[in-house]
């Protein structure tokens, strides 16, 4: 990936990070849950944009090393396997914005609906759900998961 994409990416997650304190949270709902969000796309976003979505991660304390082993032992073999296209992952360089706690990545899809699939999917693989039981022995991970679904500008070079 060449350095102005990169350096796109990073400036939308900048801009989004202000965006994500109002986001859905991607726990199961509970019964008397509101409706999901309204799809209402401004004009400016593209009818061909792929869906991206960030997600920021709060790990409980003194776990977010934990958070970041599961990632890199398990979750990503799972997001692999069904389909979930990282795009990258991140966390705050300074304390007064999460360093000790937050982590935050970028998947994209080709869909909204391919989205919804993956995750289905990917939360019911009795594999994932083996390696999250296993990991959350001694206490969950995280205590906190917030997620923005985004799509492209018109104008963006990449969609």
């Amino acid at each position: 990936m060449n350095k102005l994409i990169k350096s796109l990416l990073v400036t939308a997650i900048l801009c989004c990070i202000s965006i994500i304190a109002s986001a859905q949270t991607t726990t199961p709902p509970p019964a008397n849950a509101p409706a999901p969000l309204t799809l209402a796309p401004s004009p400016s976003l593209s009818k061909y944009s792929r869906c991206y979505e960030i997600r920021t991660y709060t790990a409980a304390p003194g776990k977010l090393e934990e958070l970041h082993a599961r990632f890199r032992n398990h979750t990503m073999k799972y997001f692999k396997k069904h389909g979930m296209e990282v795009v990258g992952f991140w966390g705050p360089a300074d304390k007064e914005n999460g360093s000790e706690n937050k982590l935050v990545y970028i998947l994209v899809f080709p869909s909204r609906d391919a989205l919804q699939k993956a995750w289905n999917s990917f939360r019911a693989d009795p594999g994932w759900l083996a390696a999250r039981a296993e990991s959350e022995k001694n206490g969950r991970l995280v205590e906190k998961v917030e997620s923005v679904i985004l799509m492209a500008t018109d104008y963006a070079p990449k969609k």
